[in-house]
């Protein structure tokens, strides 16, 4: 992908300034109802192999794909701040240490909570051997999932997204997720998404920045680009695939989305300014049409903050 105008989008899920500022916001509701199913749309046992094959797997539900193993050394980290490790492995059981930079990092790893309400998107360090390095502060106890976004050096290999489970000791209460609205409000900006994600079919996500009711119109390079957006599936934390536009720096961000099902997803979006990383948060349900009514209340809901590094 080209930086600096770009969009950047992780597949991922899922980088890390810790104490930036980090906005919990409450999803869109629907518009326009999503297209039922024709008597015709049904799927048949007929056709070729090729036809009848089951569709690929979205990002972040593997561990192992594609002869890479992501190995998290650090399964069980304590509630609070504490150091991460992994490794990527090959099909050999060794550690990979060349990989080809994307969005100007050679790894990008993100760690969220099984119910969405925690967000990291890290940036660690590697190690000669091959050995990643991360601080990560995880406020609760509770199932959480590390993804590690990258693509090996090797010749042929492909950009992968592997996921694997973590787990922080202690007494479990998970939070809910915030119901669909069309704004969040981090740290005195406002940011609106619109736009549509349509399960199985390209949609356009425009989300507009704001603060204190004037547009943002000097966004600042982040990743290499004007915006990063991660989007998470509830239930399994399924990646979506996420493509982003060229784009001026603000107001106006925008991406290309599509959600590998019907259902609900967790969007995540950063973006810098004044030197500093925010990150606003939406719930959104595949298929239903984002609003533009007035702005929504401030959400209240405890998200555990986003560090950025």
């Amino acid at each position: 992908m080209n930086t600096g105008t770009k969009i950047t989008a992780f597949a991922a899920a899922l980088a890390a300034t810790f104490g930036a500022a980090y906005g919990v916001g409450k999803g869109v509701g629907p518009v326009d109802e999503p297209r039922k199913a024709e008597h015709g749309d049904h799927a048949t046992t007929t056709g070729t192999p090729e036809e009848t094959a089951p569709a690929e797997l979205p990002g972040g539900l593997q561990v192992s794909q594609g002869g890479y193993t992501l190995a998290l050394e650090t399964p069980a980290p304590p509630v609070g701040r504490s150091t991460l490790k992994f490794s990527v492995r090959d099909a050999a059981g060794e550690k990979v240490t060349a990989f080809t930079a994307e969005h100007d990092k050679e790894l990008h790893f993100i760690v969220a909570s099984r119910d969405l309400t925690v967000f990291r998107h890290l940036h660690p360090e590697k190690a000669p051997d091959g050995t990643w390095t991360v601080e990560a502060d995880l406020p609760r106890a509770g199932a959480y999932k590390a993804f590690a976004d990258f693509k090996p050096a090797a010749k042929g290999a492909e950009a992968l997204t592997l996921g694997v489970d973590l787990g922080v000791p202690g007494a479990y209460a998970p939070q809910p997720l915030p119901a669909p609205a069309p704004t969040a409000t981090v740290d005195g900006y406002q940011v609106r998404l619109g736009g549509t994600l349509d399960p199985g079919e390209p949609g356009e996500l425009r989300l507009t920045v704001s603060r204190g009711g004037e547009p943002v119109t000097d966004l600042e390079p982040y990743l290499g680009a004007y915006g990063h957006l991660v989007a998470l599936r509830q239930g399994d934390l399924a990646y979506l695939h996420v493509h982003p536009h060229e784009g001026s720096p603000g107001p106006g961000v925008s991406f290309t989305a599509t959600a590998p099902s019907p259902g609900t997803y967790r969007l995540f979006l950063d973006f810098k300014h004044r030197g500093e990383v925010r990150t606003a948060a939406f719930t959104v349900k595949a298929g239903d049409r984002t609003a533009s009514p007035a702005p929504s209340e401030t959400a209240e809901h405890d998200a555990g903050g986003h560090p950025h590094g």
